[in-house]
């Protein structure tokens, strides 16, 4: 059923449009209330409007923060015309049925990309203009909302059209467009507010997710972690980025092996262990120069001049240290937007946590390189082997699965992660390698997972590798073993699988 609009309340910051819609308004003996500026502008049109303090029986005051926010006002837009107590009420203290609300709200977003004056932002977050447009949605049933000047033309034309009557479907959609007018409002405000206070709670908005068009929160406590030193604010990515970095040079206690690793999109792409820092990242990047490009950057060891200097010389979005020399620092805050975080001394939490299928999956973190080391192939592995093997099978648990790693001489010389067969992967580490010129003679290979045939070990033996590790449990582990048992080869089962999905 069709209602006609006997009444509108209408007080907008944005008038453009009105010049229409107000006009068709009153020849079709409309009511017509405002406030302010809005006011003036109906006035000016030469159309009679009756100001809301007539209605409230007060001025707008506090410097027009307080217009419309009384009881017959929003008793005009609440009230519901079918229930009669609702309407017996209205009638006992003289509140006016309201059938169209025009509210449009100050202009928030516009103020903050303009100006950094607090007083002035402030001063732009519309109260009555919100309450108005939820109440008048609220009650669609009865009446019209308008958000939004875009929407002025379209309800002229339904008004011309049915004869100053509109359908409950259409009040319907003026009342979802307003709540989500309203919704976005919210947001503006609140990001803006959580922008500009440091730790508010636990919950920080972040500028943008995994890409521009998805927004994003981090909900934790950064500072209990590191301290940043410099640079702009971490992204999304960059704190996907930096925990896969931080599982990796966890592996690698300070004061150990000097260690250093390059990661992108999670996975390790340069990793080396060096008596210096700056030697294992000429290392490390040396192992995959191409990927580095915008990688997040990680040591157990302090940032030395040499280093940063070195480091200096490509881009790079994030690096990680327990310690920065002065002169260091110096040479990497050249760039104001690089970000250096500080590592403290603080353990890793037990659980790592998954939102999927509308919840969440948790587990314990996979800690531990292998629980047992079972030599089952044609010779017992050397002593710079065995150091060399369980280097490549932490590296190899940090990239994603299928997975393979290629070490030589404590290097990441070649991996293959993220494919969809375990042959793929290691042909993909295989051509990595070829890439930056490495001979694969004396390398060792490390698999996340068992070798359910013995594809792999002659593949990667025609290379020039003669040594394996593993996590074994296929029912065709036989296989392997005993191509590595003929051909002389040494063979590592760890009992410990390392997926990474």
């Amino acid at each position: 059923m069709n209602k006609p609009i006997k009444s509108a309340l209408i007080s907008v910051f944005y008038k453009d449009g009105l010049e229409t819609l107000v006009p068709t308004l009153h020849q079709q003996g409309i009511t017509l209330y405002s406030t302010g500026g809005t006011q003036s502008f109906i006035e000016k049109l030469g159309i009679p409007v009756v100001p809301v303090e007539n209605l409230t029986s007060y001025p707008s005051i506090l410097g027009g923060r307080v217009k419309t926010l009384h009881p017959v006002v929003f008793g005009g837009i609440l009230g519901k015309r079918a229930d009669a107590v609702h309407v017996q009420e209205m009638a006992q203290y003289n509140i006016p049925e309201i059938d169209l609300v025009i509210v449009d709200l100050y202009p928030f977003e516009e103020t903050v990309a303009n100006t950094s004056e607090e007083s002035a932002i402030i001063e732009k977050i519309d109260i009555g203009g919100p309450s108005m447009i939820r109440a008048a949605a609220k009650n669609f049933s009865d009446l019209v909302v308008l958000s939004s000047k875009d929407d002025y033309a379209v309800l002229n034309d339904i008004l011309l059209a049915q004869n100053g009557t509109t359908t409950l479907e259409q009040r319907r959609m003026f009342a979802a467009k307003a709540f989500e007018v309203v919704k976005r409002y919210d947001i503006a405000i609140a990001d803006y507010f959580l922008s500009t206070t440091p730790e508010v709670g636990s919950k920080k908005t972040l500028r943008y997710g995994e890409n521009p068009h998805q927004s994003a929160t981090f909900e934790g406590n950064l500072a209990e972690l590191f301290e940043q030193v410099n640079g702009k604010e971490l992204s999304y990515n960059n704190l996907v980025d930096v925990d896969a970095a931080m599982q990796l040079i966890r592996e690698f206690e300070a004061g150990s092996d000097t260690t250093f690793a390059i990661i992108k999109h999670t996975n390790v792409c340069g990793v080396s262990q060096r008596p210096t820092v700056k030697a294992a990242w000429d290392a490390a990047l040396a192992g995959d120069p191409e990927s580095a490009f915008g990688g997040v950057l990680v040591t157990n060891g302090t940032v030395d001049l040499d280093t940063a200097n070195a480091i200096n010389e490509i881009f790079f979005e994030v690096l990680i240290a327990p310690a920065y020399n002065e002169d260091a620092l110096a040479v990497l805050k050249s760039k104001k937007n690089r970000i250096l975080l500080q590592l403290k001394d603080q353990p890793a939490g037990t659980t790592q946590y998954r939102s999927l299928l509308n919840g969440v999956l948790s587990q314990n973190n996979d800690i531990g390189n292998y629980t047992e080391w079972n030599e089952v192939g044609g010779r017992t592995c050397t002593d710079a082997e065995k150091a060399e093997l369980a280097f490549a099978n932490l590296v190899c648990k940090h990239l994603k699965s299928n997975a393979i790693a290629l070490i030589k001489d404590r290097q990441l010389v070649g991996k293959g992660c993220g494919q969809t067969s375990r042959i793929d992967a290691l042909r993909h580490s295989i051509e990595k390698a070829r890439q930056f010129n490495f001979d694969l003679k004396g390398a060792v290979l490390a698999s996340d997972a068992f070798f359910p045939f013995d594809d792999c070990v002659k593949i990667a033996h025609a290379e020039g590798i003669e040594a394996f590790i593993q996590p074994g449990g296929s029912i065709r582990d036989k296989d392997s073993i005993e191509y590595c048992q003929q051909n002389g080869l040494a063979m590592v089962m760890t009992g410990m699988r390392h997926f990474r999905h």
